[in-house]
C-alpha cells in the first residue's frame, strides 16, 4: 500500500516503528518507499542510515513503545539532522477509524497506525495481526470502528519462556506438525496454535456480534510462521505500522 500521490515539492517523510525488539524505518515520497531499514531497538541511531540514502527528509513520523531512550536517541538526530519531528498517540478518532478503547491514548501507537493503514487498505471487517515480541490481536468493523482487541505472548516469546521458566526444556525451535512427536516439536507447534486459537477466538467473537471478519490482516516479524495455518483468507502486509504512520503524516 502507497499513500496518494503528493507535489514534487513536498520532501520526503522518514516512518520510524520504535517496537519492543525492533525499530523499523522507510522513507517515502508520497509515491512508494524509497529506502527501508530495521535493526535491533537498542541501535536506534541506525535509523541515520535512512537519512544518508535520502538526504532531502525534512519530516518524521514516529510510533514509539519502545520507551523513552529510544525516543530521546529519535529526538537527538531529529534535531541534529533539522528534521521536524512528530511522536503520534492513538487519538478518539482519526482517517476513518474509531478507537474503542475507554481511554484512546492507552492504546499502542503501534496499533493505531496499523489499524488505520488496514483500514485503508482492505474493506470488509477484519481481524489486525501483528506477530511481533507480542501478538495483537484487533477486531476492525467494516466502517473503521475499532472494536476491541487481544494482546498476548507471541510464538517466539512463548518458547523462550519456556526456556527460561523450565529445568529441562532448552531445545524449543522446530518444525511446525499437527501431531508433534518430538518435545520441539511439541513447543514450536504449540506457540503456533495457541497464537490461532486467539485469532480465531476474536473472530467468533466478531461473528457472534455480526461482525464476520472477511479476512486476517498480518504483519511483523512472526506474521510468516502464523500464516499458512489460518483457517480464513489473509493478506500479508510487511510494513503496516509503517503505512500507517505516512497515512497520518499526509492527512495532518
Amino acid at each position: 500500500m502507497t499513500a496518494a500521490p503528493i507535489g514534487e515539492s513536498d520532501p520526503a517523510i522518514l516512518a520510524v516503528d520504535a517496537g519492543n525488539t525492533r525499530v523499523k524505518w522507510g522513507v517515502h515520497d508520497g509515491r512508494a518507499w524509497r529506502a527501508l531499514g530495521a535493526a535491533p531497538t537498542a541501535e536506534a541511531a541506525r535509523v541515520s542510515e535512512a537519512l544518508d540514502r535520502v538526504p532531502a527528509v525534512r519530516r518524521a513520523i514516529v510510533s514509539n513503545v519502545a520507551g523513552p531512550g529510544v525516543l530521546a536517541e529519535l529526538e537527538r538526530l531529529a534535531k541534529t539532522s533539522a528534521i521536524a519531528l512528530t511522536v503520534i498517540r492513538s487519538e478518539r478518532e482519526q482517517l476513518g477509524v474509531v478507537n474503542g478503547y475507554r481511554d484512546p491514548h492507552q492504546l499502542g501507537s503501534d496499533r493505531w497506525a496499523s489499524l488505520i493503514a488496514a483500514h485503508r487498505a482492505h474493506a470488509g471487517h477484519m481481524l489486525v495481526v501483528n506477530v511481533g515480541t507480542a501478538l495483537t490481536v484487533d477486531a476492525l468493523s467494516a466502517d473503521g470502528r475499532f472494536l476491541g482487541g487481544l494482546i498476548l505472548p507471541g510464538p517466539g516469546l512463548m518458547r523462550r519462556s519456556l526456556e527460561r521458566g523450565t529445568a529441562r526444556l532448552r531445545q524449543t525451535e522446530a518444525d511446525f506438525r499437527e501431531f508433534p512427536a518430538s518435545t520441539p516439536e511439541a513447543i514450536t507447534s504449540g506457540s503456533v496454535q495457541a497464537c490461532i486459537g486467539a485469532i480465531q477466538r476474536m473472530g467468533e467473537v466478531m461473528t457472534r456480534h455480526d461482525a464476520t471478519a472477511l479476512r486476517v490482516v498480518l504483519s511483523g516479524g512472526g506474521a510468516h510462521e502464523i500464516a499458512p495455518h489460518l483457517p480464513i483468507a489473509f493478506a500479508i502486509h510487511e510494513n503496516l505500522v509503517l503505512d500507517g504512520l505516512v497515512l497520518i503524516a499526509r492527512n495532518s
